[in-house]
Parts: C-alpha cells; structure tokens; sequence
C-alpha cells in the first residue's frame, strides 16, 4: 500500500483523534466523520473494524506503509517484553519521528523530507534513510549549513508536541540526544496496540 498523500485533517476527523505526526491542524471545528451529513448519523463498528481503525492510525500517524508495519509486527513478536508496547517503540524510534519529536520538523512527513534531504545527522555522520533507528545515546544534529532553514527554526519557535522524556535537546548546537528507550507515556495518539496486535495476530 502506498504512502497517503491526501487531505490530513479528513483522516484525523475519520479516526475521531489527533494525529499529531500527521498534521498539526486541529478537528475541533469538526469533530466528527468527514461526509455530507456525517454529524448525524450513528456509527456501530464491528470488532473488525475497531482492530483495523487503531492499526491505521499507527500507520497514519508514522508515516509508514503496510509492509513496514507488518515487519516491525513481526520484529516485535520475537520480543519477551509485551508486543505492543514493543511495536510503538520500534515507531517512536525511527529517525524521522524522533527529528520531529526534537522540534526540528512540524509533521513527520517534513522530518522525513528532511532527512532525505541529508539536513540530519546522527553521530556526526550524515543519515538519509528515514526508518533508521536510532538507538540511546546516540546524538542527532541538524548539520550546520540548514540551520538557517526557515522550516526548522519556525518549528523550534513553536512546537507541535512537548519534549518526550526519552530524549535531552541544546538548542545552542541544533542537537538532541536519545537518553533512553522510549516508554508507553511518550507515545502521543491515542491508539489501543493491543488492538493493533490482535490484528494481526492471524496474519503474520
């Protein structure tokens, strides 16, 4: 399945959440479905359907496709710690999420163009691969010639989301720092991973 790269906020108002990875526009004015007529009607979903609406928010929200979550499923399965507390780890730490996370970029879909763009560092060596993993201690760095992008400054002026306590930033340097494994508490949707697990539990 490709990447979405349609209208952000019709998605948000579809899974009655924010996705705060996704866009930083808010539902409020809308707080319901997306569809003429749609703050009328009633919704009963199956227990398909409720299995599916949080595995797509993960998606959604990271920015990634199915076959990523499907191997990061996978991944996860192999672990002797819960699987889904397991699987929103692997998430958090991509590289992508955790340069937005540090403020650097408003989504992350523009944390990912930015390491695409090789404007990121990890350890002082240049990493354009988005699904990276970052690992703790390791140091992430905006590289000194796009510190003056007007993206990344705009954002560090006003950030979509608090500092998760898993990561330390020097504003001086354009530096962050990933101090220890991201927890439950640092996961800013709200999703059910248990959900997401039973998902898949009969596809994998």
């Amino acid at each position: 399945m490709a990447r979405y790269r349609g209208p952000r906020v019709r998605i948000a108002r579809r899974f009655g959440t924010a996705l705060f990875g996704l866009t930083r526009k808010s539902t409020q004015k809308r707080p319901y479905p997306p569809g003429q007529g749609a703050q009328f009607r009633r919704f009963k979903f199956s227990e398909y359907k409720k299995k599916l609406i949080e595995k797509q928010k993960l998606r959604y929200n990271y920015g990634i496709n199915e076959r990523q979550l499907r191997r990061l499923m996978e991944e996860a399965k192999k672990s002797h710690e819960p699987t889904g507390m397991v699987l929103l780890r692997l998430m958090e730490q991509r590289l992508d999420n955790v340069v937005f996370r540090l403020g650097f970029a408003p989504t992350v879909p523009a944390a990912r163009q930015l390491v695409a763009h090789g404007h990121v560092r990890v350890d002082g060596h240049r990493v354009d691969i988005p699904s990276f993993r970052v690992q703790p201690g390791q140091e992430i760095q905006i590289q000194e010639k796009s510190r003056q992008n007007e993206l990344i400054n705009n954002t560090l002026q006003n950030p979509t989301l608090r500092l998760p306590s898993y990561l330390s930033y020097d504003g001086a340097e354009y530096k962050g720092r990933m101090e220890s494994l991201p927890n439950r508490d640092d996961v800013p949707i709200q999703v059910d991973e248990q959900l997401v697990v039973e998902y898949y539990a009969q596809r994998l």
